[in-house]
């Protein structure tokens, strides 16, 4: 059985939380970490990924409420279990591919 990508659940999150995080960062270049975020969740583990792709899918699902940009900064700031987890990966992953590929970014995402 092939697993289901983790694109869908795991990409609108990741592309509103890197807006939210490095705002100066342009479409195309967040368009490519997002890519490389779920290439990554595709890689996990099957266990791990299982974990990751049910937080994600929760999330998902919040994210199509009204309100849903309330909904990422609360969830970009939460430390609850697992959902605080689950941005600080998705963080990680987002962080580690744009100043390994582009170096000379700055804080807010911006080109130098």
């Amino acid at each position: 059985m092939r697993p289901v990508p983790s694109a869908p659940l795991v990409g609108p999150f990741a592309d509103r939380l890197l807006a939210l995080d490095l705002p100066s960062l342009d479409a195309e270049r967040r368009r490519e970490v997002v890519a490389f975020t779920t290439r990554r969740v595709d890689g996990m583990p099957s266990p791990m990924r299982v974990g990751v792709v049910s937080i994600a899918a929760v999330v998902r699902a919040l994210l199509l409420l009204p309100g849903s940009a309330r909904v990422v900064h609360l969830l970009a700031r939460t430390a609850l279990p697992l959902v605080g987890e689950y941005v600080r990966l998705l963080r990680s992953l987002g962080y580690a591919y744009v100043w390994e590929t582009w170096p000379g970014t700055r804080p807010d995402g911006a080109v130098a």
